[in-house]
């Protein structure tokens, strides 16, 4: 596939759309919308038997959701991961990990953006003060069991698919 142009139609601090016309292997033309979005980490907090989670509001589908801890860094800025991991787990929860160990990573939704996300797990936790940015006044955090984790996966109480993603990476882990 051959780009044969790409236009940027929209940008904001967390991402820019752009509009690319492409051709195709057996010549015929195309385009693409792109979302691009710096790279960005996953944690999933673990004490034991225990998972840290957040729950705030998404605006695209209108509703409250429970997720592990994510983000990327302001301005669209690329940042290494583990030290993205870290910010990102300490800003949204107040935990500071002593052990950090990535898991995997995860293409978003490649049919339409850019983004991969690393998948960290953040154990040896200690408990401070969370430092959300202003968009996440409304941010909740809690403990949850994995079984208790579990039960809302199974009841769509938690849906967020980089959430879900990130457990089977855990479990694969586990299970090595």
């Amino acid at each position: 596939m051959e780009t044969i142009s790409s236009r940027q139609v929209y940008a904001n601090s967390w991402m820019t759309v752009r509009e690319d016309a492409i051709r195709r292997a057996d010549g015929s033309d195309g385009i693409y919308g792109v979302v691009d979005k710096p790279t960005a980490a996953v944690i999933i907090p673990r004490d034991g038997e225990r998972l840290h989670l957040v729950e705030q509001f998404r605006y695209p589908v209108g509703q409250r959701r429970w997720e592990f801890p994510m983000g990327t860094a302001p301005d669209r800025a690329e940042v290494a991961p583990d030290v993205l991991a870290a910010r990102e787990l300490e800003e949204e929860t107040g935990l500071v990990a002593g052990r950090m160990e990535l898991l995997g990573d995860l293409d978003i939704a490649p049919g339409m953006s850019s983004q991969r996300e690393h998948v960290f797990l953040a154990t040896e936790l200690t408990a401070g003060p969370a430092r959300r940015e202003h968009t996440e006044q409304d941010m909740r955090a809690r403990w949850f069991t994995t079984a208790e984790f579990e039960e809302m996966v199974r009841g769509s109480e938690l849906v967020d698919a980089q959430s879900l993603a990130a457990y089977l990476l855990l479990l694969l882990h586990d299970r090595s």
